[in-house]
């Protein structure tokens, strides 16, 4: 069998389109692998045969961010999970990314797959998880729902990783130049302070300080690896983050009631191989060591289910 003929090392790509949106998605951890809008980028897209850099497009399942020393206790019971941070000795963007999933529909503008949870001691919860992504003229939405047919109650956090591409396909320390130049716009009212290993020690209120981004901050000079939470939700219940490019593009991101926070990394001292010509914008139902602190936890109790709603949007604006 020739490299031709070979599938992709990420698995099947499905392709989904509608009106001025088009998306490809991984059968491996039904990731997003890139997103366009009127033939732009709008995520930084991946190699489907070389392994994902810096979480492009994962789903962050069963928790997002870190869990210290991969250890926890949920209703009494203590699990230990593999560590996959070793030189912070954490466990971090659980599991759903590493397998092959399902698929279970597929249409010209959808696609929806699913994955059981493995039987690991760490994680023994039986939960199937499904990812519906839909292209309408409106935009990119992403549904995840995560069902217990298991006999004990789980523990739960959702995200996801979009690098929001800056539109400059640079590679190196220029990258940092062109980030300077977009901005963010978060309706948040705290920040989550976290020590030299990334796991929270606090909360502290962005009035007054660099991490207020409610107006619309640029980047330039800044470098965040950051949760935001406290977020100003709409009468609906959404809550939107807008990145606004230097080309005018910008970029809405809008989670249901279910996201908590946001997670915002530029990227800033990564390795020059694998930093992503963007800006992370990860909306969460949880931050960082949920599984510890139980901030924001979901529970999902046997025969129960969650879901989780993400949508991209992109529009111009004057600059």
């Amino acid at each position: 069998m020739t490299d031709s003929e070979r599938p992709p090392r990420s698995g099947e790509q499905y392709l989904i389109s509608c009106g001025d949106y088009q998306a490809v998605i991984s059968q491996q951890g039904a990731a997003l692998r890139r997103l366009d809008w009127r033939g732009q980028e709008l995520i930084v897209p991946f190699d489907p045969n070389k392994p994902v850099p810096t979480c492009h497009g994962q789903l962050l399942i069963p928790f997002p961010n870190r869990v210290e020393d991969g250890e926890y206790t949920f209703e009494g019971r203590h699990y230990e999970l593999p560590l996959d941070e070793h030189e912070r000795r954490n466990a971090i963007h659980g599991y759903g990314y590493r397998h092959p999933w399902k698929l279970e529909e597929k249409t010209p503008s959808r696609v929806k797959l699913s994955w059981r949870t493995p039987n690991m001691a760490g994680y023994p919860f039986d939960l199937t998880v499904t990812a519906l992504y839909e292209v309408t003229a409106d935009g990119l939405s992403v549904t995840v729902a995560a069902h217990n047919y298991g006999e004990l109650n789980a523990p739960w956090a959702c995200a996801i990783h979009p690098w929001l591409a800056n539109g400059k396909h640079k590679v190196g320390d220029a990258i940092d130049a062109d980030n300077a130049l977009c901005r963010l716009q978060l309706p948040a009212r705290t920040h989550v302070r976290v020590n030299d290993r990334l796991l929270p020690i606090g909360t502290e209120s962005v009035d007054g300080t660099r991490y207020d981004l409610r107006e619309g901050a640029r980047f330039e000079g800044q470098a965040f690896d950051d949760a935001w939470t406290d977020l100003d939700h709409a009468a609906d219940g959404t809550v939107t983050a807008v990145f606004t490019r230097p080309d005018g593009i910008e970029v809405s991101l809008t989670g249901d009631d279910t996201i908590t926070s946001f997670q915002v990394c530029t990227g800033s001292g990564f390795p020059e191989a694998t930093k992503p010509a963007g800006v992370a914008v990860e909306p969460q139902t949880a931050y960082a060591n949920a599984f510890n602190s139980g901030i924001d936890l979901i529970v999902i109790k046997p025969g129960a289910e969650t879901r989780t709603r993400v949508q991209f949007s992109a529009t111009t604006v004057k600059q």
